[in-house]
């Protein structure tokens, strides 16, 4: 068996004057194995990444048990918000010498110091990082290292500040050690699930077809070499391990390719920002029984269509024999894969819009997966189906019809390839561009309020008025308002109470004829009758009693009172005499420029004043559509990646197809075939698999998203240009095939292709 092997493994690169091409089956085969390697190897690490994940979010979990010996750790959480970032900052104080350090940190950072996650180290580094450097309380210090980071991309810092500052917060935490806590699990949406790992599939399975085309390149001069060895005595079994002996070869520098593609895109897998996190490329890193099954199986892949193609070929010492007419198709299996993919999916339609469980999802990914492999295992059967019924037209078409009724599958199979890749896509862009679609609504954006800011102060009246006093100051702005929340509760109705001065309140709603003294209820809101008890949302006792007056002007509910659904507008003269409960304060900014840059300049009036006050904008961008407009960005370049390589498998089968054909091509060109003739023939046997293949291919896409989209509520959304553009990409695949085999057309069409040996 070994020596056969070995005999297999020099065929592979040598064979006289065939070598050329066996050298080019080589390198396909170990292109398409390395390909295949450098995509199972990652998605083999998915474990290990989690994992390692979940340690570092378990060391970073804080322990609040008092613990002898060592001193306590005061700790503020707050948030710096500017655009679509969310800074997580924490403010930090050493109770003693012996208070415990923060992981990723060498020591607790000193008043005044500002150390910073890598990721926020590089927004603030950035062209853009004005903005957020205005929300910074200090320039940065130094950098958080690995161990206190649970993602690769959070945004995150420490700031260091003195034990009486970190007292006055109410929502200060003692901590006295890290570690030992129970880990967060990662999540990620189900609705994003659904739609990538179908696309996964459809990206893996074009990359499997190409290595069994390149597997198969070649298999006529491989099949005479064969049968030279039958002469000198080489049994029919051990022919077929000098068959797998020559794929062998192939397969291990493939798997070498492949570990070293994986090693050198690795640290680049940490910048893909999918499902809103980002992973640390270092932690891809495969357990060993997944690393040894990849391994092992991606070979025998190969080594498997080599000897697969030897099934209905019989090498003999005088020749080759292959069956004249194929075997009947076994269709019960194509059916049942296909069939079970369409009741899978339709599990969406058993339950209500928006309200499928868990079992449910899983079954559109499963079912997903399903009726994507059986539109790629029904395909042969139908272009069969269609080629056999087709009867007359010119002398190319019907070259390329007869040359498609003795053998469809083999290019039905490759074809395949390019329909998975286009309905993957087509299912892939429809949903997310609905899911953008459905974010773009839900966004927040009111043109009712140019250039508005608000203010949240979170503190005691002392800071409020300093705030304000601050805000005041800042040069450009044309108003500023200060506005408390509270409630008015009677029995167990709430209404919402915005208490302020009429010019704070006409940046809330539009107000007309508003005198001190006035109230204004927006749209629908419930006006409560008799006194009610004016408190704070977390407080229902002690606050003063409060009627509301009988003239209560009505404000339509328009965009400028958006969010102010059952929300009183009280002015603080309807209040007058009363002891007003403390409530959150807010001061609402109108000023010249857009809403971001009077943000800007109003956070670097107050960002010192650190947890105490937040700055916010009403117009930023949704947080979703970004990660959506990633995972579809990267999405799309794997399939238009992908997309080369099925049309690569195309192109090695259009040249594999006229090197076996050709002394029958340099026959009819001696016969008075036209050159032409013959390359509109090879066109056409190309472009009808791949026509009904983009039809099939466009009807199971855009099928797909019906039931996905249902089953997360979400309205349709197509993309025309898109689904065309994939189309009319499959369709150009077969231009740029036949233009490149016209020259090896042309070679092969002489008369000297005609004599034999």
């Amino acid at each position: 068996m070994i020596a056969n092997l070995l005999l297999g493994l020099r065929l592979a690169v040598g064979g006289g004057r065939m070598s050329g091409q066996a050298l080019l089956r080589l390198a396909m085969t170990a292109v398409g194995i390395g390909l295949v390697v450098a995509v199972l190897l990652p998605a083999a690490s998915v474990s290990s990444v989690v994992d390692a994940r979940e340690d570092r979010a378990a060391a970073t979990a804080e322990s609040t048990q008092p613990k002898p010996g060592v001193d306590p750790l005061y700790v503020v959480k707050w948030s710096a918000i500017q655009g679509n970032h969310f800074v997580d900052l924490r403010s930090v104080a050493a109770g003693g010498p012996h208070a415990p350090v923060p992981p990723g940190l060498n020591a607790v950072p000193k008043p005044g110091e500002l150390i910073v996650s890598p990721e926020l180290a590089r927004l603030l580094a950035g062209p853009d990082g004005a903005s957020l450097r205005a929300r910074m309380p200090a320039a940065p210090a130094g950098t958080i290292a690995k161990p206190g980071l649970v993602d690769a991309g959070e945004i995150t810092a420490w700031y260091g500040t003195t034990v009486e500052d970190a007292k006055s917060s109410p929502d200060v935490r003692t901590i006295y050690g890290y570690g030992g806590g129970q880990p967060p699990r990662l999540a990620v949406a189900t609705s994003l699930l659904i739609a990538v790992l179908p696309v996964v599939v459809a990206l893996l399975l074009p990359l499997l077809i190409f290595v069994t085309t390149a597997s198969r390149m070649g298999a006529a001069q491989r099949d005479q070499r064969l049968a030279a060895l039958r002469l000198l005595g080489v049994d029919a079994r051990q022919i077929r391990w000098v068959a797998a002996g020559e794929s062998l070869l192939g397969a291990t520098i493939g798997l070498v390719l492949g570990v070293a593609l994986f090693l050198a895109v690795r640290p680049t897998l940490g910048s893909l920002g999918l499902f809103g996190y980002r992973v640390f490329g270092e932690d891809f890193v495969p357990p060993w029984p997944l690393a040894v099954l990849v391994l092992v199986l991606v070979p025998a892949l190969a080594v498997g269509a080599a000897l697969f193609g030897l099934r209905r070929t019989i090498v003999e010492p005088l020749g080759v024999v292959c069956q004249a007419k194929p075997v009947r198709r076994r269709m019960w299996w194509r059916w049942v894969i296909t069939g079970l993919g369409v009741l899978l999916i339709g599990t969406a339609y058993a339950t209500e819009p928006g309200h499928g469980s868990d079992s449910v999802l899983i079954a559109l990914t499963v079912g997903s997966v399903f009726l994507l492999v059986g539109v790629t295992v029904l395909l042969p059967w139908i272009v069969e189906g269609i080629a056999g019924r087709l009867r007359g037209g010119s002398p190319a078409w019907q070259l390329a019809v007869r040359r498609l009724q003795l053998d469809s599958g083999t290019p039905s199979r490759v074809v395949s390839g390019l329909v998975v890749v286009v309905a993957g896509s087509i299912l892939l862009q429809v949903v997310l561009n609905s899911l953008l679609a459905a974010e773009a609504t839900e966004a927040n954006t009111d043109p009712s309020w140019p250039g508005a800011a608000h203010v949240s102060v979170i503190a005691d009246e002392a800071t409020a008025a300093e705030a304000q006093q601050r805000v005041s100051s800042v040069a450009g702005l044309t108003r500023v308002g200060t506005i408390r929340s509270v409630s008015a509760v009677s029995g167990d109705q709430w209404t919402g109470m915005e208490v302020g001065s009429c010019a704070a309140l006409a940046m809330r709603a539009q107000l007309t004829s508003c005198v001190d003294g006035s109230v204004f209820a927006i749209g629908d809101t419930r006006v409560p009758t008799g006194p009610v008890r004016l408190t704070t949302s977390s407080s229902v006792s002690g606050g003063p009693m409060w009627t509301a007056p009988a003239d209560v002007v009505r404000v339509p509910a328009t965009s400028a009172a958006r969010g102010l659904e059952d929300t009183l507008l009280v002015t603080e003269g309807a209040v007058a005499g009363l002891p007003q409960p403390t409530g959150l304060p807010r001061v609402y900014v109108t000023g010249q420029g857009t809403p971001a840059a009077v943000a800007d300049l109003v956070a670097a009036a107050v960002s010192n004043l650190t947890w105490h006050v937040v700055v916010d904008t009403d117009e930023r961008p949704s947080a979703p559509a970004g990660v959506l407009a990633t995972i579809r960005a990267v999405l799309l370049t794997a399939s238009l990646f992908v997309l080369a390589v099925a049309a690569l498998s195309l192109l090695m089968l259009a040249v594999e197809q006229i090197t076996e054909r050709r002394r029958a091509l340099a026959a009819l060109a001696a016969s008075g075939v036209p050159l032409s003739v013959l390359a509109r023939s090879s066109f056409a046997q190309t472009a009808l698999p791949v026509l009904i293949g983009v039809v099939l291919a466009v009807l199971s896409g855009t099928g797909l998203t019906l039931p996905i989209l249902r089953a997360a509520d979400i309205p349709l959304k197509l993309d025309v240009g898109l689904i065309a553009s994939m189309a009319g990409a499959a369709v150009a695949a077969v231009f740029m095939v036949t233009a490149c085999t016209i020259p090896l057309l042309r070679q092969v069409t002489k008369v000297e292709s005609l004599r034999a040996e």
